[in-house]
């Protein structure tokens, strides 16, 4: 399918290699968006938006790009720090009484509270009922002392920093994050949002196998209770696309996820401070849940070009601080990074900048 949207002329190589992505796509197409100079430079959609290939991606087509959405659900917490009524520092038992871990919000929020998997066995429907499952990660001991370690929450940490949100300002953060922020991402869909949502393609057996390879033995538990998020009937289903579960279903365009870090980038959101301080790694080494080395901010991930997230599947949103861009690439077929970092290291060529390894 053909490749539509807009390119600045200094930005005409980004459509050829995002045009390849799209053509090679086994299954749904993608998106990427980039904002330089005070400017949306690259804004280009391409294939199909459903599984039986019968509907295109359209400018407004939104998607799931997993773990993507972990930065703007920190962004409400941060939000909240900045306005004084959460403090970093203080135990997540002054706001969360219930919560039993000794952890910080600060931990909360760097992936050091060590709440990363349930011990109970839970069901799928676990996810849809927010308030069990936030009583179930209250009563959950810490895989590690919190603070002492660090590793991705990766199906929770929407639920640990919502549950803040919630009791601190009392919206969820789906709500908080609608009524406080322009951004093309939300997560809880209404119906007319979840007619433009794209499928997820190519989570099949072969792509969860190759994906548990080489991770640690905390990884399996920390991604398969409650089961279901890589399962396409799962996440393709209204009930997963209606609920709040922002550790992974936000949903938006690369705009809007690109959007984020072009805010950031701007100077609005948050204070130059708690930015300095949320883009500042907070911990580094060895990913307990992922086992790669890695650093983390308050919500980002953060290296020394820049801080963002990318998602399991190929996703990606970030800010570049060394080429002051933000950049995003959103995709609804199954793969690996490779694909987005072939796209941006073109935009970055484009200004002179080193590539990046994916």
């Amino acid at each position: 399918m053909a490749v539509t949207g807009t390119t600045d002329s200094r930005f005409a190589p980004v459509r050829d290699a995002f045009a390849e992505v799209v053509e090679n796509a086994a299954g749904t197409g993608a998106a990427v968006a980039a904002w330089h100079d005070g400017a949306w430079v690259v804004d280009l959609w391409g294939g199909w938006a459903d599984a039986a290939r019968s509907r295109p991606w359209e400018r407004d087509s939104i998607v799931q790009p997993y773990s993507v959405s972990k930065p703007v659900a920190a962004l409400a917490a941060l939000m909240l720090v900045d306005r004084g009524t959460l403090e970093l520092d203080a135990p997540v038992q002054r706001y969360w009484p219930e919560f039993l871990a000794p952890a910080t919000v600060r931990h909360v929020l760097s992936h050091q509270a060590g709440i990363v998997l349930l011990d109970e066995p839970a069901p799928t429907e676990l996810f849809y009922d927010w308030d069990e499952m936030c009583t179930r990660l209250a009563r959950q001991q810490p895989a590690w002392t919190p603070g002492q370690a660090h590793g991705e929450s990766a199906l929770f940490y929407g639920h640990l920093v919502g549950e803040l949100v919630r009791r601190v300002d009392g919206r969820s953060i789906g709500r908080f994050l609608r009524d406080e922020v322009d951004l093309e991402f939300a997560f809880g869909l209404s119906a007319d949002e979840q007619a433009r949502a794209v499928d997820l393609t190519g989570l099949d057996e072969d792509f969860v196998r190759e994906n548990l390879a080489g991770k640690p033995e905390l990884y399996p538990r920390a991604i398969g209770n409650p089961p279901g998020t890589r399962d396409a009937a799962v996440v393709n289903s209204a009930a997963w696309r209606s609920a709040e579960i922002p550790a992974s279903n936000g949903h938006g365009t690369a705009r809007g996820a690109a959007g984020l870090y072009a805010a950031l980038l701007r100077g609005v959101l948050l204070s130059p401070d708690l930015l300095a301080e949320a883009t500042r790694a907070q911990c580094s080494g060895p990913d307990r849940v992922f086992g790669h080395d890695n650093a983390w901010g308050l919500g980002f991930a953060v290296d020394a070009d820049g801080y963002g997230m990318g998602g399991i599947g190929g996703s990606l949103a970030a800010a570049s601080t060394v080429g002051g861009y933000a950049f995003a690439f959103l995709t609804g077929s199954m793969g690996d990074h490779s694909r987005a970092a072939a796209v941006e290291n073109v935009f970055r060529s484009c200004l002179g900048l080193s590539p990046l390894e994916d």
